[in-house]
């Protein structure tokens, strides 16, 4: 093939290294307001009084908006969060009052000169304390929101949501396991971190249209979610995303835009701008789950699993938003990737008085995984047996089933054996796990198994137009956003590989307009290369059936007859006979004048085939097309006497189907790999008994920095998946989901005592070895 698997440059990349590309906060007009907000500096706290008096009176401050009874509730499953707090406060950093102002230096002036009298109150700071019997309810009447999924929050609860997985009979799997563990892990919420900070402008028209501009994942979803919420007619909400500087599930959730939408409207529709600060982006923003679980696996003496019971416990902050969604989707590959016929796993996604939880990169994959996989590497010690036979034993295959009862094939399992042997290879595994440097310097390996499936919407479409040029290039249109994957690269290299003609000839639409841009549900998932590739394969054999049916005409033959390739439609069995694409791809024109056909315009679409909801009760049901599978493992160099590691190889292998960009897949890998390890090692919140974030800042919350990487060592299993582009699997997320378990697993044999909570920090190792300052 010419451009499957090539590394070919990214369409945008010039743009971007020479500083050209534009993102929402580049957009500056001189008539647009500035948006500053006062926020909560509590984690839950009545709202006793507001005093703007003083903002107010600033020159230049033209509204100041409060929170109202008044404004609809928002959310995406349940409806219960006010865009602006109203009455109460239930976490730190959440909005207050925004002021609007001819600068934003002004509206930050003005901001800091509201008064807000607030009354503490008792805070549930983790989901074990939402769950206790005298834990406040975070929501007092959560029973009365309106339900626009398929949640069933708990009455007198802080129970948003529960999702049940049941298969096989676990009581007849624990009769026969001659071996069992359990074990108990825990971490908070952490931050998504992306480079450029949630933002949005807003302007509603004197016709009504309102005209949105936002770094968001899903700016389809927010024309529908501000149609719902606002009673807006569809149509007339126009969102327009530029290039997004990353986004790691966090801007797939609609709040800024919001609050835009609600300044604009509050100054007469004028032109206004948001932009969060870093420290907003950090707390007020949707963040990363937090989880606490309970894992129990019984397999028989020779390492056969037979059954495991497992409670996730998923905190999912103040207001549930894509909390419950995460949660169900840590329920549905509850068990990593093996075979295990006896299942109970009960997910619980719980109100608490932290920042609101949102889609973070793996979607709960590498939370639930870190448990899991802790637990399989404490039942191979148990059992005696190396960690990766335990692994190969038990690997799920074609002929198996998932814990919501999908039987599996070749196509949508992929191999998973193979990634394991590659990675024993890649890690130099018979060589040892543990080897000694010096007297203090041990060297350490740590392995696990990832596998992820995607829980979206049942009937999420993606649509491609293609409109040909008179020179018979291709302009490529797709409501992809181009967070930072390279997604519309690859539409590229598809569309090129199909039209048999060179790539310079695609022009890409960065920009999705979605008044004119056709729809892609989300770009989230990692379905954008699935979705929107099979939408290009159709589009492209649009237009190839209407070259044909020009050239047909002119060259006095059938469509059957023909072929396009390299720019050119000519007969099969005589190449030499044709016509140049160009010739044709706004019609042809014969030589008296007479002309047929027009301008060349292809569509395509695509929606996800034989999806299913879960049964509430059993989690039966088909939640995506197809599992990504793999095999991941660290090696480090741990100093027994400082309890201090460094990171020297992190190595994954992952079945991605078939390899579209080379270079690219190793990128997006890398990427994913540097996140989980940072998410593993570092990143977390710290709250304190208010529930307020200590770390608010990139000085205290520290994501790895240059230079502080190891060495990355990637290589992938092609197994097609045959419903996808050329058979590949998702891959923008999978890098990530076995970092934390992998490091965790190594750092617990370099240790020698069980480390189950995240951030893997020397702190941790020496609180978990109950040492002394005295003693280091």
């Amino acid at each position: 093939m010419e451009y499957i698997g090539r590394s070919v440059f990214r369409k945008e990349a010039l743009d971007k290294v020479t500083g050209k590309a534009n993102y929402t906060a580049d957009e500056n007009k001189i008539s647009t307001l500035h948006i500053s907000m006062v926020t909560s500096p509590y984690g839950h706290a009545n709202i006793l009084e507001i005093n703007c008096s003083k903002a107010r009176k600033i020159l230049g401050v033209r509204a100041v908006v409060l929170g109202s009874h008044d404004l609809p509730l928002t959310g995406e499953e349940i409806r219960d969060r006010p865009p602006i707090a109203v009455d109460k406060v239930r976490y730190h950093g959440e909005p207050v009052a925004l002021v609007v102002a001819d600068t934003p230096v002004i509206a930050k002036r003005a901001a800091d000169l509201v008064d807000v009298r607030y009354e503490i109150l008792k805070v549930v700071n983790s989901p074990t304390e939402a769950l206790s019997e005298n834990a406040p309810l975070v929501h007092q009447d959560v029973i009365s929101y309106q339900k626009i999924g398929n949640a069933n929050p708990i009455p007198n609860s802080n129970i948003s949501n529960i999702t049940k997985i049941r298969k096989g009979n676990v009581e007849q799997g624990w009769r026969e396991s001659n071996v069992v563990v359990e074990d108990s892990y825990r971490f908070s919420p952490s931050a998504h971190a992306a480079m450029e900070t949630r933002t949005a402008i807003v302007e509603i028209k004197p016709t009504g249209y309102v005209h949105i501009t936002s770094s968001s994942q899903a700016p389809f979803m927010l024309k529908k979610l501000l149609s719902t919420f606002f009673s807006i007619d569809e149509g007339k909400i126009i969102v327009q995303t530029p290039l997004v500087g990353g986004a790691y599930g966090g801007k797939a959730s609609v709040q800024w835009e919001i609050l835009a939408y609600l300044a604009s409207k509050a100054v007469g529709g004028k032109r206004v701008k948001i932009v969060y600060s870093r420290e907003e982006d950090l707390i007020t923003a949707p963040c990363h789950i937090g989880l606490e679980a309970k894992v129990k696996i019984g397999c028989t003496k020779e390492g056969m699993i037979k059954a495991t019971e497992i409670v996730y416990l998923f905190d999912g902050g103040a207001y549930s938003d894509k909390a419950i969604d995460v949660s169900r989707a840590g329920a549905v590959d509850c068990t990593g990737p093996y075979n295990i016929e006896n299942v109970q796993c009960d997910s619980y996604c719980l109100y608490t008085n932290h920042p609101y939880a949102t889609a973070y990169r793996g979607f709960s994959h590498s939370e639930v995984l870190f448990a899991f996989e802790r637990t399989m590497d404490k039942l191979a010690n148990k059992l005696g047996m190396d960690p990766i036979e335990l692994r190969k034993r038990n690997a799920i295959l074609p002929g198996h089933t998932t814990p919501t009862q999908v039987k599996l094939n070749k196509s949508n399992v992929g191999n998973l054996p193979a990634c394991i042997n590659r990675l024993k290879e890649l890690i130099n595994w018979d060589q040892g796990q543990i080897h000694r440097i010096d007297e203090r310097i041990i060297r350490v390996k740590g392995i696990c198994c990832v596998w992820k499936t995607s829980t979206i919407d049942t009937d999420a479409t993606s649509g491609v137009i293609l409109t040909f040029n008179p020179d018979g290039s291709i302009n490529l249109m797709s409501g992809v956003v181009e967070i930072g994957t390279g997604t519309k690269t690859i539409l590229a290299q598809i569309l090129a590989e199909r039209m048999k003609m060179s790539i310079d000839q695609i022009h890409v639409k960065m920009t999705v307009d979605t008044q004119t841009t056709p729809e892609h549900w989300k770009t989230v998932a990692s379905r954008a290369t699935l979705m929107a590739g099979r939408a290009v394969l159709a589009a492209a054999e649009d237009c190839i059936q209407q070259i044909k049916d020009i050239a047909s005409q002119v060259l006095r033959c059938t469509i059957d007859d023909l072929e396009v390739a390299n720019g050119r439609v000519f007969l099969r069995d005589d190449p030499d006979v044709g016509l140049e694409v160009k010739d044709v791809a706004y019609g042809y024109k014969y030589s008296n004048g007479n002309a047929i056909g027009g301008q060349i315009i292809g569509r395509g679409n695509y929606i996800l085939r034989g999806m299913t909801t879960l049964n509430p009760e059993t989690g039966a049901g088909k939640p995506g097309p197809e599992w990504t599978v793999g095999a991941q493992g660290v090696e480090i160099d741990f100093d027994e006497r400082d309890l201090t590691y460094s990171i020297n190889r992190a190595i994954s292998v992952l079945d991605i189907g078939k390899v579209l960009n080379f270079k690219g897949a190793l990128g997006q890998v890398m990427g994913a790999m540097s996140m989980g390890l940072a998410f593993a090692g570092r990143e977390t919140f710290v709250f304190d008994d208010l529930a307020r974030i200590m770390n608010p800042q990139l000085r205290t919350y520290r994501p790895i920095h240059y230079g502080e990487t190891p060495t990355y060592i990637i290589d992938f299993v092609e197994t097609p998946h045959l419903e996808a582009p050329y058979g590949a699997r998702g891959i923008g997320e999978q890098g990530l989901i076995g970092m934390p378990a992998a490091l965790g697993n190594c750092l617990t044999v370099a240790t020698g005592v069980a480390l189950n909570q995240l951030p893997l920090t020397p702190e941790l190792i020496w609180k978990s070895k109950g040492q002394t300052n005295d003693s280091v």
